[in-house]
């Protein structure tokens, strides 16, 4: 079927569909068009799919903002799909032109055989069966260019008209010419019968008015059978027409009933993109609904033609309006983020100043607090994180380097590290009595003779220090809270799982701020699916971590 033949509702339902394909899909469907046999005689709705294409490509690059660009493959392939599609098109219209100039030229020179035929002196006999001949071939002659038809057309009736007044058919011959009308007519009266019975009414319809045309070229039949065949042919049109009507009456009813579903989805997404959201969780939460929700959209058929557009660009709206929230929480993040590499930077900047210093005593609370203050600063972007704390890092491994050679005898750091792993043996070997007393007082003095001991090699401050909370955890559980004076010790093992829960969560939101910029797209699933490991990995370990402070809280 050609495009010429689609009826306009055909052509709106099949552009309406692709409103709600995926970049994807759309792909395919332009790769399956490529693939069918009348794809020549498809180029509107190759430019249908085009555009709708391109459509939704500028929406999800919206929506990704400055993200890099995913959508980059699946473009450059339906590129490469339309090009193909342009060129073979390009040469089918080259060669389509040059064979309607064909036809052309065929036509004019059935026109000069049949100006020939009538400026001839032939007898009625000798002439009516040559005029026969150049009907049909005039028939089976091809479509010529669009304006050259109505002259070539008006010249050939006009011939045809003078041949009928110059010959003065006889009566024998005329009806000769209408039994041959007859029998043509009966044939496509029986074509139009039998696509009555068509189930695709659609085809039937379109297929009926190609009949209609061709009826048209035909001559008339014998008066006593003009009404008798006609109304057959109007018979058999009238029960397509009646069918096709009742197709599309059908069609309406459902459309109403999508308007309908599609006008509650509208609502859903409206009250979701309303929400007041103040978390990642709840941001990918609520993304998930609306990805649901537009799923069971893609599910809907097509709304009326009055309304199918309006509630599209309705629903498309309120999903523009969450992503675009969405889009600004997360830059309202990423500013966030940026401000702790502003503030880390500055803690690099003292740290690297402070290194060459041979102050030991002091410079050494300096890069103790600096140490502090990084560990309280929020998430930073993580393809920074890794590269801040190296810097950091190596200013403090260097200071301390050096302060360790240079330690005085008085205050031997080694020594001091030997030292503490002994009160850390003690420790272990302590058996508890029953005097809960008596077990405070040697947590007490364990405590006391720890701290008590100076400095030890900054290496190892962190892993010998992690040994003595677990060791005092171990033996003395109720210690550690605060001293009998009333000031705090040394963190408590709670207050140490805190702060890697707290960690743990900003890590986790730096993850979902990565996840929220790909989710309108289906070709960053394998990015998605990483992260979303990730993620899960982290929950199960904050999981683990509750359950360690609560045990903490539990024993307090």
């Amino acid at each position: 079927m050609s495009e010429e033949n689609i009826k306009p509702e055909v052509q709106e339902e099949q552009a309406t569909s692709l409103a709600d394909k995926s970049l994807s899909e759309l792909s395919d469907v332009f790769k399956n068009l490529m693939e069918s046999a009348d794809r020549m005689l498809r180029s509107k709705e190759a430019e249908s799919v085009k555009s709708a294409f391109y459509k939704l490509l500028g929406k999800l690059r919206s929506e990704a903002g400055e993200v890099e660009d995913a959508f980059a493959d699946v473009e450059e392939n339906f590129k490469s799909l339309y090009s193909d599609y342009k060129r073979e098109r390009a040469e089918y219209n080259k060669e389509q032109d040059a064979l309607k100039e064909e036809n052309l030229e065929k036509k004019k020179a059935i026109i000069e055989e049949l100006k020939a035929l009538v400026d001839g002196h032939e007898d009625v006999s000798a002439s009516f069966p040559a005029f026969r001949e150049i009907q049909d071939k005039w028939r089976a002659t091809g479509p010529v260019p669009a304006n050259a038809f109505r002259d070539i057309n008006s010249t050939y009736q006009f011939n045809v008209e003078r041949f009928y007044d110059k010959v003065k058919i006889n009566r024998e011959l005329r009806d000769l010419d209408f039994q041959k009308n007859l029998e043509v007519k009966e044939k496509f009266c029986e074509a139009a019968e039998k696509l009555s019975e068509n189930e695709n009414i659609v085809n039937a319809f379109n297929e009926l008015q190609k009949l209609h045309e061709q009826w048209k070229e035909y001559g008339p039949v014998a008066k006593e059978f003009r009404e008798s065949i006609w109304a057959r042919f109007q018979a058999a049109t009238a029960v397509i027409n009646k069918r096709y009507q009742a197709h599309f009456e059908e069609l309406k009813s459902k459309q109403k009933e999508n308007l309908a579903a599609k006008e509650a989805l509208c609502v859903k997404v409206e009250e979701i993109a309303a929400r007041e959201i103040s978390s990642s969780d709840e941001w990918n939460s609520s993304a998930k609904e609306i990805l649901a929700i537009q799923a069971e959209w893609r599910k809907i058929g097509f709304a009326t033609k009055k309304e199918n557009q309006k509630i599209y660009d309705r629903f498309r709206a309120a999903c523009d309006a969450f992503y675009g929230r969405k889009r600004d929480y997360y830059s309202q993040f990423r500013e966030e983020m940026e401000a702790n590499v502003e503030k880390k930077l500055g803690l690099i900047k003292a740290a690297e100043e402070l290194k060459s210093s041979t102050e030991w005593k002091k410079t050494t609370e300096k890069f103790i607090e600096l140490q502090k203050q990084w560990k309280e600063i929020g998430a930073v972007p993580r393809k920074k994180s890794e590269q801040l704390w190296k810097q950091f890092r190596a200013a403090c491994d260097e200071f301390f380097s050096e302060r360790d050679k240079n330690a005085a005898p008085e205050n031997n750091y080694f020594a001091n590290l030997k030292a503490k792993k002994k009160i850390i043996e003690d420790i272990k070997a302590y058996v508890p009595v029953e005097d809960v007393t008596a077990n405070a007082e040697a947590a007490k003095k364990f405590a006391a003779d720890f701290q008590a001991i100076g400095f030890v090699p900054f290496k190892e401050k962190d892993s010998i220090m992690a040994a003595y909370r677990e060791a005092m955890h171990e033996k003395f559980p109720e210690f550690g809270r605060s001293r009998g004076d009333g000031k705090t010790t040394e963190r408590s093992v709670k207050d140490t799982l805190i702060q890697q829960y707290k960690t743990l969560q900003q890590e986790i939101e730096t993850f979902e701020n990565n996840i929220g910029f790909f989710s309108a797209s289906k070709n960053s699933e394998s990015l998605i699916k990483q992260m979303e490991s990730k993620i899960a990995k982290a929950k199960e370990e904050l999981k683990k971590l509750e359950e360690k402070i609560r045990k903490e809280e539990e024993g307090e």
